[in-house]
């Protein structure tokens, strides 16, 4: 599985983190890899689930960067499918030294697309564009 399907199911994974409390997501984790046909080795098992809990470990950080980075909005109004992809796209440019910030960028702008509303790209980009000028 290359980088871009690992970094979506990743995502999908973090998505479920909006429905779900933290004494829920071991089972969710299951029940995930259970139902994934994209995931067929443990390999590429192992790295969705740390990932995953990466970034869920790192919340507060991520969520505060969100939230002081947004006019008008904030983590608790935001849809969920922008908020997940936010998460992992902060997560990519800030804590992950092997993913450049625009690679991170560009992946975060391409799930939008796909899983989001229309608008949902536009507004990934800008606010890790945001994000990214705070750390030059």
């Amino acid at each position: 599985m290359g980088r871009h399907e690992l970094r979506e199911q990743v995502f999908l994974l973090l998505f479920r983190v909006e429905f779900h409390g933290p004494e829920d997501m071991p089972g969710q984790m299951k029940l995930f890899f259970e139902d994934s046909e994209e995931v067929s080795s443990e390999k590429d098992a192992e790295y969705i689930r740390a990932r995953c809990q990466a970034v869920r470990d790192r919340l507060t950080e991520i969520d505060r960067l969100i939230n002081e980075n947004t006019e008008g909005w904030d983590t608790a109004r935001m849809g969920k499918v922008e908020l997940a992809v936010l998460r992992l796209g902060v997560y990519e440019m800030r804590y992950d030294d092997d993913i450049p910030a625009g690679v991170a960028i560009d992946e975060a702008v391409e799930i939008a697309k796909k899983y989001g509303q229309e608008s949902a790209g536009g507004f990934v980009n800008a606010i890790l564009a945001k994000i990214l000028k705070l750390g030059d």
